[in-house]
């Protein structure tokens, strides 16, 4: 039986164009009730344009969805409430929150300037925390919800010149750790996707080598996410150039001592770094690493 979303209610943020918008279309196509969100910014987050939500709106109508246009900003804490408020008060619900939206301004360290880091901060990273907040009562009230936050490579593993990008998209994943844990007990699933597509955000790059890259190659792994079948919480998935794979964060297993000095570090490095059968740990890592940690110690001491 495929997959729908009769009956969901799904807020998409950035979804007038690019990523956010193949989202938006392939929800709305499986019978999801989409609230496009975009205020039309150009790609550095300046400027306002009503065009782009309402061209995708126009285009899920025009397949026989049903979807309605909002231009607020995730920005604001007041944005981000307006922005959930637009689907409660439409359809009286949430089930589904994609946070897409966002902007670049490139950088080094050295000479970004605050104006910079804080307007890309605003928008990846505090405007993730504006919408998520504003849907959480209203998912955990009623014992459903799936969340879906967008981080980068970028974020897992940094890029020149996008301090201020790499510093928001990493901290998705731990604001997505916390929304998995808290929703745990409500049926709020939370995950992140790590997208790699071919949109304005590419603008400057040559990709004349890259291979076949449009968003419509991310968006099955976002709407699996964002289905009620989606059985994980707390993970990250990446999606590019037709490559699914699931990403995560490791230990090495490590090396004990009742005591350390300096010396002792430099002389154990090899074993500290030594990456063989590593330790991974999931949702619950935060009390998994300590077990393990103090389990390490208790064994040493018999």
């Amino acid at each position: 039986m495929a997959l729908r979303f009769d009956g969901r209610v799904a807020v998409i943020t950035g979804a007038g164009r690019g990523l956010g918008r193949a989202y938006a279309e392939l929800l709305g196509s499986l019978g999801c009730k989409v609230v496009v969100n975009d205020n039309g910014s150009i790609i550095k987050g300046e400027g306002a344009d009503a065009g782009p939500a309402q061209e995708a709106v126009d285009a899920i109508r025009a397949a026989g969805g049903e979807a309605i246009a909002c231009t607020e900003s995730v920005a604001t804490p007041e944005g981000g409430r307006a922005i959930i408020a637009s689907a409660l008060d439409t359809w009286g619900r949430i089930d589904v929150l994609i946070h897409n939206a966002g902007n670049v301004r490139y950088g080094t360290i050295r000479e970004l300037s605050d104006e910079d880091l804080n307007a890309v901060l605003d928008v990846h990273l505090k405007g993730a925390f504006h919408v998520v907040r504003a849907a959480m009562g209203p998912m955990c009230d009623a014992g459903y919800g799936r969340v879906v936050l967008t981080s980068s490579i970028g974020g897992v593993y940094g890029n020149n010149r996008c301090v201020n990008y790499a510093m928001a998209k990493s901290g998705m994943i731990g604001l997505n750790n916390v929304i998995a844990l808290e929703g745990e007990e409500h049926n709020v699933k939370s995950n992140v996707i790590v997208p790699g597509a071919v949109t304005r955000m590419a603008e400057g790059l040559d990709t004349s080598m890259y291979p076949p890259m449009g968003p419509e190659l991310v968006a099955p792994m976002v709407g699996w996410l964002a289905h009620e079948e989606c059985s994980v919480s707390g993970e990250i998935y990446a999606a590019v150039a037709g490559r699914m794979a699931e990403m995560f964060i490791a230990e090495t297993q490590g090396a004990y001592r009742p005591e350390w000095t300096v010396d002792d570090v430099h002389a154990a490095i090899g074993k500290i770094r030594d990456k063989a059968d590593p330790k991974v740990f999931g949702l619950h890592g935060h009390v998994d690493h300590l077990t393990y940690s103090f389990g390490m110690a208790r064994g040493a001491e018999g």
